[in-house]
């Protein structure tokens, strides 16, 4: 089967890049339905270029600008060969590149759904937002199949739009078998030996993450030798830098790497502030690495273990788990024993909307 996917990643971390996590997992995608096409919004700035590994191949748009993105897209669209799919990873600017280009080609549109597009907190944080979410109405009701990554996602779905379309749910795939080992860094370690207790985030630093409120209640909550390890890189990261010297908090770091699991080892708690999530990678990760979660109510946090608390609270409930814990996370739910699993379950759910099912 021939599959031709509309991606907009652009991180280091993305599908254009090979090596990364993403691309790792396109090319086990690749191998399990047999060809996979995958034509990537991308601008020149970005450097990408086409990559061909066995059977996949990746097509950046390499655009001079964002809004010609999609026409860049719809040009690589009729140069391909011809798919028996069409799948989207969201359900706005990618999704109507790829249901212009279902309609061109005639064939069905299957759409993934990463983001909780319906919450309240999605919709305020900019006009752009509140445009994909009356776009996402319009993909959702033309797709032949739809993916979510949460519950979550597929009850507001159903709820908003009452939909006969088939919803999965299929959650993201987490390493949980590596970061149970963990991975200590000596270095990391004897840096950071003379703060206790150790606090994390880990976000990308944009103002969806609200890595502010983190920053905010440390300073009110925290005791003297306690520490606040920020892990990530945004467009906020001298905005939050200044607020943590105008909060005059001595012992915030913000941590640029790519690996973030010897984060995770030595954290005592990790914080997950969002405004929303669609899944919440890191909240899976860091009980899986047995460590505590304190979150807003977001994603899958209530479903798999995380302390729960409105960001009003956010304060309140931090200086209750100083006081009385827990000191340990534990991952409550998590539905894949491994990788191949997880392939298996995503693939066939794209042969299904494939087949008209």
């Amino acid at each position: 089967m021939r599959v031709l996917q509309i991606g907009s990643d652009r991180s280091k971390r993305g599908i254009l890049y090979p090596g990364s996590p993403a691309f790792k997992r396109q090319e086990a995608y690749a191998r399990a339905f047999g060809e996979l096409d995958i034509i990537a919004f991308s601008l020149r700035s970005d450097g990408a270029h086409f990559v061909e590994a066995g059977p996949l191949r990746v097509f950046p748009t390499n655009a001079v600008s964002r809004l010609l993105q999609a026409f860049y897209a719809v040009h690589i669209a009729r140069t391909v060969p011809k798919p028996d799919v069409i799948s989207a990873q969201d359900p706005f600017e990618t999704g109507l590149v790829a249901w212009l280009i279902a309609g061109l080609l005639r064939r069905p549109l299957h759409i993934q759904v990463h983001t909780d597009f319906l919450s309240p907190e999605y919709a305020k944080h900019s006009t752009i937002n509140r445009v994909r979410v009356t776009l996402a109405g319009f993909i959702l009701r033309r797709a032949f199949r739809i993916r979510v990554v949460s519950e979550r996602i597929k009850i507001s779905i159903e709820r908003r739009y009452h939909l006969s379309t088939p919803i999965t749910t299929l959650p993201i795939f987490v390493d949980v078998a590596r970061i149970r080992v963990g991975l200590w860094n000596h270095a990391l370690l004897k840096r950071f030996s003379p703060f206790s207790p150790k606090l994390l985030v880990v976000a990308r630093l944009e103002a969806e993450k609200n890595v502010a409120l983190a920053i905010t209640v440390f300073s009110k909550v925290a005791p003297k030798d306690a520490c606040l390890m920020i892990v990530g890189e945004g467009s906020l990261r001298e905005e939050l830098s200044r607020l943590a010297h105008i909060l005059k908090v001595k012992h915030v770091f913000f941590e640029v790497g790519p690996e973030v699991a010897p984060y995770y080892a030595l954290a005592d708690l990790v914080l997950v502030p969002s405004k929303y999530e669609g899944y919440g990678l890191v909240i899976v990760e860091a009980l899986a690495a047995g460590k505590p979660v304190l979150s807003t109510d977001v994603g899958i946090a209530r479903e798999v273990g995380a302390i729960v608390a409105r960001e009003e609270q956010f304060a309140d409930a931090l200086k209750e788990w100083l006081a009385n814990g827990p000191r340990t996370g534990e991952l409550k739910t998590y539905p894949y024993k491994d990788f191949d699993e997880y392939v298996h379950a995503y693939c066939a759910d794209i042969e299904a909307c494939a087949r008209g099912q």
